[in-house]
């Protein structure tokens, strides 16, 4: 998870990029920061919590400069804390230098004892830190050269942003796990996670940044660097079941009309008498559309979410059952009661969640309930920067469908399978990362608890 976003060459960086950090607000919910420059200063905020809650009309003032790159943070390496807020800055030989990072280094702690040893003192716990010691220890010459040469070192997922006094950087990993794409506005350039951030400020979509490029943005113009040469891609598929919004483009096809896809696919393999389908609000919302308009079973809202949950002061105990559930779903009687229903969700993690949203349905009256899974059971952890458990917490690695089925409670549970999953996207298998499915990851692991194989 994680989104970045960044603007080049604009008297409103600032605002725009909090615009475009507003948009990517999905992407991570837990710190937020900005970091602009006026050319020889850098101005910074960074805070614990969602965008609207860090800056305020003054801090966006304060934000001076004609160049910005923001973040927020859905942490996966490093605690909870304001100290792991990004964008992390540095005064080095060249100058200001800050990151904002989306991804997971798989040898982090690797690159980071040996830098220790050598007499680097880190900041945080965050692996993107790392990156910055690599990068100020880099014999090259110009700071793209430095910057390349760290990357050499690293392994695993990282699509990266760089703002220096008067340059933006753009990097994306060799094998293409996290998106990063390009847009323009006006004279303006701007880096985003996804084109939905591009919308918002009425950018225009230019193009993705290629696996292993680095992009510099200078002197208004935008030069282009290849550091490495792998052609093994390794897109995350989890960014359309699940992570992108589905009005973004995602590796330059519309999340829309692939999450449609599945949907689709899900009822040509597990097609089932019903009267109506409802969605697990709102991921799973494109999916049961594709689903309803394949099966020709009508789609109804069956769950309305409470988008306003935050912290709640109180969590009663046995008096209320499934609080945690109810207070962010409740089911509509009124479609729901006598009816047998199709219930379409994105994935099962632990399958907590869904048991307790099963037993919601059946205390709102309904007849019959057919689970449907737009995703193949997830039986792996991830190292790439999704926050999945480990293979012990994992339902579908410890239970086979049919005791899934049982545990959840449900007349009938299908999960998409990878092959229609991948047909769903139109592109090839070897594109993408499925090893949260397989057990297949296109790099070496980091713990070798995983026991995952390296294809």
């Amino acid at each position: 998870m994680c989104g970045i976003f960044g603007v080049y060459n604009n008297s409103e960086s600032a605002k725009l990029t909090y615009l475009g950090l507003y948009a990517l607000q999905h992407r991570g919910q837990e710190s937020a920061g900005i970091i602009s420059s006026n050319g020889k200063k850098f101005f910074s905020k960074l805070g614990m919590g969602q965008v609207s809650e860090i800056f305020n009309k003054d801090d966006l003032n304060y934000l001076r400069g004609s160049n910005s790159i923001g973040h927020v943070r859905y942490s996966t390496a490093g605690s909870t804390s304001l100290l792991n807020a990004q964008p992390l800055s540095i005064k080095f030989v060249g100058g200001n230098l800050a990151i904002a990072h989306n991804g997971n280094l798989c040898n982090a702690k690797k690159l980071r004892d040996k830098l220790e040893k050598e007499g680097s003192i880190f900041q945080t716990s965050s692996d993107s830190e790392v990156i910055l010691h690599l990068l100020a220890k880099s014999k090259k010459k110009n700071i793209e050269e430095k910057i390349a040469d760290a990357l050499t070192k690293v392994e695993g997922a990282y699509s990266l942003l760089f703002i220096l006094d008067k340059k933006i950087i753009a990097a994306r990993d060799p094998y293409g796990f996290r998106p990063l794409c390009i847009g323009k506005l006006k004279k303006s350039y701007v880096v985003s996670s996804e084109t939905c951030a591009f919308d918002i400020i009425s950018a225009e979509y230019i193009r993705d940044i290629e696996p292993g490029e680095i992009v510099s943005f200078h002197n208004g113009k935008m030069r282009s660097i290849k550091f490495s040469q792998n052609k093994k891609r390794a897109y995350c598929i989890f960014e359309y079941i699940y992570f992108a919004r589905p009005d973004s483009k995602v590796y330059g096809k519309s999340v829309y009309s692939i999450r449609k896809n599945l949907g689709k696919q899900l009822a040509k393999e597990s097609d089932v008498g019903a009267d109506c389908v409802i969605s697990v609000p709102d991921s799973a919302n494109v999916a049961a559309v594709g689903y309803a308009e394949q099966s020709k079973i009508p789609f109804q809202i069956g769950f309305i979410r409470n988008h306003y949950i935050g912290r709640t002061f109180i969590e009663p105990k046995q008096e209320i059952r499934d609080f945690g559930a109810k207070i962010k779903y409740n089911p509509v009687t009124e479609t729901l009661k006598g009816k047998k229903i199709v219930v379409i969700d994105d994935s099962i993690v632990r399958g907590t969640t869904s048991r307790k949203l099963i037993r919601m349905l059946k205390h709102a009256g309904v007849k019959e309930i057919h689970h449907r899974i737009s995703s193949p059971p997830i039986k792996c952890p991830c190292f790439y920067g999704i926050d999945t458990p480990q293979k012990s917490e994992l339902i579908a690695a410890n239970k086979s469908v049919e005791e899934i089925r049982k545990y959840i409670g449900v007349n009938t549970l299908h999960y998409l399978s990878i092959d229609g999953l991948v047909k769903a996207t139109g592109m090839k298998k070897e594109d993408f990362c499925l090893a949260c499915f397989n057990n297949c990851y296109p790099e070496k692991p980091p713990r070798k608890a995983s026991n995952g194989k390296s294809c």
